[in-house]
């Protein structure tokens, strides 16, 4: 067992440390901004890395010919591009829940305190339509496929970030 002068050495380390612990987070408390600070000068909507991914999105759909290659390619998995779509279209109905109805009209601002189950379902479509959409699109493109979509993916978000 330990002698009373080791437990009295022990006590008072960890009270030093306590009280250096709990000085340094009353002054990082200080020095933080506000939830209300933080929100009264946004971010700016249009930068470089926004301007980038839509460009890089526009220039692969030309270059690829993306949309005449989805409406006439016989090689296209149909039923796993039709998962994909339907999946995409429940996360966009989710992105417009937010930001058209619950920022716009109702003015939420943090909306995922009060629907906090939107972003996990929103992120599990979202997965499920990627996987979905490269399997489908896998005998067109084959190994650059997720490249492309991906870049397609940034570009949306891209576009939709400017909105909300």
């Amino acid at each position: 067992m330990l002698d009373d002068s080791e437990f009295v050495n022990l006590r008072n380390r960890f009270r030093k440390d306590a009280e250096f612990l709990m000085q340094g987070v009353s002054a990082g408390d200080r020095n933080e901004k506000s939830q209300e600070e933080k929100d009264v000068k946004p971010l700016p909507r249009i930068n470089r890395h926004s301007v980038f991914w839509i460009g890089m999105s526009a220039g692969l759909t030309y270059y690829f010919d993306f949309f005449q290659v989805i409406m006439e390619n016989n090689d296209i998995k149909s039923w796993w591009f039709n998962v994909g779509v339907t999946l995409l279209l429940i996360c966009l109905t989710l992105a417009a829940f937010c930001i058209v109805y619950l920022e716009w009209f109702r003015g939420i601002k943090h909306y995922d305190q009060e629907y906090p189950a939107v972003a996990p379902v929103t992120t599990a479509a979202f997965i499920a339509a990627s996987i979905s959409f490269n399997i489908a699109l896998w005998p067109v493109w084959s190994f650059i496929t997720p490249v492309i979509l991906f870049t397609q993916f940034m570009g949306v978000v891209m576009a939709i970030s400017m909105l909300g």
